[in-house]
């Protein structure tokens, strides 16, 4: 059940849209800040504030890569792998991150601390290969900058 905080979150949001639904992403955006992720009950619970259908509304949510339907670490590491990341070794920094952390794409390490996820781009191709952790990029990333990188999210 949406909180009274939540409410008056979504509240403030749909004020900036002629139409409730407008506000979609940012209310799927909001409650997974506060939550994580979006789970079914609450994609219902935000869909009935926005009145919409909750199908209509799970287009949206799994339109965007950046909204997640599934339970996710405390951390999620999107690892671009963009031809110019791809030419500059993000295969390799992908690997390191799965020997480390024990977590390929699409999985989360065994201590629930990070989730790793593949991006089309980050638009940091001339700083390729390029990581974005929860709200921070980073550039020229190699196999040997990631344990140092992530060591910074606990």
């Amino acid at each position: 059940m949406l909180s009274e905080v939540e409410r008056q979150e979504l509240e403030e949001a749909v004020k900036h849209y002629p139409d409730k639904r407008g506000a979609a992403i940012d209310a799927l955006l909001l409650i997974q800040r506060r939550r994580g992720w979006i789970s079914d009950e609450t994609l219902h619970e935000i869909a009935q504030f926005l009145e919409i259908t909750p199908e209509d509304l799970d287009s949206v949510a799994t339109f965007y890569n950046l909204i997640f339907r599934k339970p996710v670490g405390r951390h999620v590491a999107f690892v671009c792998d963009s031809i110019s990341c791809w030419i500059k070794g993000c295969e390799q920094v992908q690997e390191q991150i799965k020997t480390l952390y024990g977590a390929d794409f699409g999985q989360t390490s065994p201590d629930g601390r990070l989730t790793v996820l593949p991006i089309a781009c980050l638009g940091h191709c001339e700083r390729a290969p390029a990581v974005l952790i929860d709200q921070d990029v980073y550039g020229d990333v190699t196999p040997e900058k990631v344990e140092q990188i992530v060591e910074k999210y606990k």
